[in-house]
């Protein structure tokens, strides 16, 4: 059984259509990876599986739950964490606060112990803190814990919008784009953290430029191209698959499967 279902899923923009009749499925616990040239609609669907944008048909369900047409707190309660090409991070805050900002969700305090500062709110901040340090660890930041953001290096500050987007605990994580604008260190980094993220079973949609870094950490490949879907499956599959490699790898580069491992560098722009 899918953990996200997209099912028809359509929309335009003044008569442009963004998305035309998609359907797929992410299975839980895998890495589903969504490529395709720019303007292809990746950033849309990920807009639209998110609330950002309401579709002009389809349905989009998470653990069976219809959340079509819902706003963007409801897809986060219900369990989809994202973060975003461009980074959206509190730069006049630290990391560990960035992170903690996250953890609302799943925080709970009353207005009474918030405002009489009872034990009990002492307690949940402890809680908060402890979690969002571990996520901090996890994701290869325990030198920045009290850093301001405004002084981290922009790859550092990639991982800390994962571990913010991580500390709501959600079911399904969206990565968009999380290695463009990084150098090859930088973007090794990602990797091995998405690598790790999907070994702990964190089921992942990753759009993403940087074709070595898809080919190594993809269950699942689909492709876009003008809002539909133009291939579907494994990532070796899809390598070998001559529309891809016309559309989006390049059919003068010697195939598929070398673009895949030349990569897109430090990663690239939509």
């Amino acid at each position: 059984m899918s953990l996200l279902e997209v099912e028809s899923l359509s929309k335009s923009f003044g008569g442009v259509k963004a998305i035309e009749t998609l359907s797929f499925g992410v299975a839980p616990g895998t890495v589903h990876s969504i490529i395709g040239p720019n303007g292809a609609g990746k950033t849309t669907l990920l807009n639209l599986m998110t609330g950002i944008y309401t579709p002009d048909a389809g349905q989009i369900r998470l653990q069976g739950r219809d959340l079509t047409g819902e706003p963007t707190h409801r897809f986060a309660a219900a369990g989809l964490g994202r973060t975003f090409q461009n980074l959206q991070v509190f730069f006049n805050m630290t990391a560990l606060e960035n992170v903690m900002t996250g953890r609302h969700l799943r925080e709970r305090c009353a207005m009474l112990p918030a405002l009489l500062r009872t034990p009990s709110l002492a307690r949940a901040e402890a809680r908060c803190r402890d979690r969002s340090i571990e996520l901090l660890h996890q994701v290869g930041l325990e030198a920045y814990v009290d850093e301001p953001a405004e002084a981290m290096p922009y790859g550092a500050l990639k991982r800390l919008e994962i571990a913010r987007a991580l500390a709501a605990e959600p079911l399904l994580l969206l990565l968009d784009e999380p290695a463009a604008g990084l150098n090859p260190t930088e973007a090794r980094a990602i990797d091995a953290l998405i690598r790790a993220l999907a070994a702990a079973g964190v089921t992942v949609v990753l759009v993403e430029h940087n074709m070595r870094l898809v080919m190594d950490v993809s269950d699942q490949l689909l492709v876009l191209d003008r809002g539909s879907k133009l291939a579907e499956g494994a990532p070796q599959d899809v390598a070998r698959d001559p529309r891809v490699i016309e559309a989006y790898l390049g059919a003068e580069g010697g195939g598929a499967g070398a673009d895949a491992g030349a990569g897109a560098g430090g990663g690239g722009h939509a």
